[in-house]
């Protein structure tokens, strides 16, 4: 033993291969941390992926169902957009009538 490791064994310090076994232990640790977080990621990754795969699946069968109600409105006769303008304009008046009828209750 070395003068210096006499010393700091008195004075109750750690030895150099003591600090350097606790700092690996705590690395040991910080790699397991990293190693599991990195596994929930990857777990989201997957999860999110699949989602994805769902989503593009139903945007295309309601592209499908879309563009076929599009065509049995275009065989029709009815053009889709003067349909949705007639609706708007019935909606519109609707909500005005229940407006008044509120403020009417309400007066």
């Amino acid at each position: 033993m070395t003068t210096n490791e006499d010393t700091s064994k008195r004075q109750g310090c750690s030895t150099p291969l003591e600090m350097n076994q606790r700092q690996c232990a705590l690395l040991e640790d910080e790699l397991t941390n990293a190693y599991q977080l990195l596994s929930k990621a990857r777990a989201n990754v997957a999860d999110l992926a699949r989602m994805n795969d769902l989503l593009v699946t139903g945007k295309a069968n309601a592209d499908t169902h879309f563009r076929l109600a599009m065509a049995d409105l275009g065989r029709s006769g009815i053009n889709g957009s003067q349909m949705i303008a007639s609706q708007n304009v019935h909606l519109r008046v609707e909500n005005h009538r229940l407006l008044e009828l509120t403020l009417l209750k309400g007066a």
